[in-house]
């Protein structure tokens, strides 16, 4: 039995608040041909946070997919918590302002002494707090917080100690190392060896607090056309993950070149053999050759909600 491994520009903020200038519809520019993309220069962008920064780079990354044509280049200015930090990073945006190509800055601060110094940027600033909050706290009638680091800090304890929780328990029931204790599992992924199993458990582990196990299925299993011994009771939470053969072929073939575990004849056989085996036993699955972990696991919490509510 093998272990698998795991799978590998917004508009300027004025320096006042004018009154709204009505915008004159312009000419789309065409996008350029494939061989001047080449040649583009690669636009600045400054994801600027007072926490980690994974909001500002998940909600910008976001809009940027939207411009395949244009590179960009990616900087992080993380936990930002007074205005003498802001200070010195708004001294880097305004300098990035004055180069050759005009930077992008993306902005989640809920602080509003440090939020002002880096608005005070000649850069342009994509600022995702500010409306937002406002809208809110208008809808609510109460005012919020303004305080960093609630979604990725510590904060909510009793959420992060069941995401730590998780993990560990991720760890020890990859690749059915372990059978301890499996009734806690909320998800259960099967899959030939290399789909995909380990990463998808560590993400919904880190990112949702969910209780993930993960089992091989080998020859043995498809041969008997029967879930493994130590799952079979706990076919409810089974979800199976598929690919391309192709696709698990070159992957396997990293690990053992030219071998009989890594041949398309051997990769196409599990692949159908699994198939049948989540049909047979009614387990939803998903083709992991061409959906990210973080759309997969999407996938996975929805389909299974209606199954079995999480422990």
């Amino acid at each position: 039995m093998t272990r698998p491994l795991p799978v590998p520009p917004p508009l300027p903020r004025p320096a006042a608040r004018p009154e709204p200038v009505p915008v004159q519809p312009s000419t789309p520019v065409p996008a350029p041909e494939p061989a001047e993309q080449d040649h583009l220069p690669a636009v600045p962008v400054y994801f600027v946070s007072d926490s980690t920064g994974i909001s500002a780079e998940t909600m910008g990354n976001a809009l940027l997919l939207q411009f395949p044509s244009v590179p960009f280049e990616r900087h992080l200015f993380p936990f930002l918590r007074t205005p003498a930090d802001a200070e010195r990073v708004r001294e880097q945006l305004d300098a990035a302002a004055g180069g050759p190509v005009p930077p992008i800055v993306f902005l989640t601060v809920v602080d509003d002494a440090v939020r002002e110094v880096l608005l005070g940027t000649v850069a342009p600033v994509v600022d995702f707090v500010s409306a937002p909050l406002a809208q809110l706290e208008a809808q609510l009638g109460v005012t919020g917080d303004h305080a960093p680091a609630r979604l990725h800090g510590v904060g909510d304890v009793r959420r992060y100690n069941r995401r730590m929780q998780a993990v560990e328990f991720a760890i020890e029931h990859d690749d059915g190392q372990s059978v301890r204790a499996l009734e806690r599992a909320d998800v259960i992924l099967i899959a030939p060896s290399r789909c995909g199993k380990t990463p998808t458990s560590m993400y919904l582990a880190l990112m949702h607090g969910v209780f993930v196990a993960n089992y091989p299925l080998v020859d043995e299993d498809f041969a008997a056309g029967a879930l493994p011994g130590a799952i079979r009771h706990l076919a409810d939470r089974c979800f199976g993950l598929v690919t391309s053969p192709e696709r698990l072929a070159e992957v396997r073939g990293e690990r053992r070149a030219a071998s009989r575990y890594a041949s398309i004849e051997q990769t196409r056989w599990e692949l159908d053999a699994a198939r049948r085996l989540y049909d047979r036993h009614r387990i939803p699955s998903i083709d992991s050759s061409s959906t990210s972990v973080e759309e997969m696991s999407t996938h996975i919490l929805q389909t299974l909600t209606g199954r079995r509510p999480p422990s």
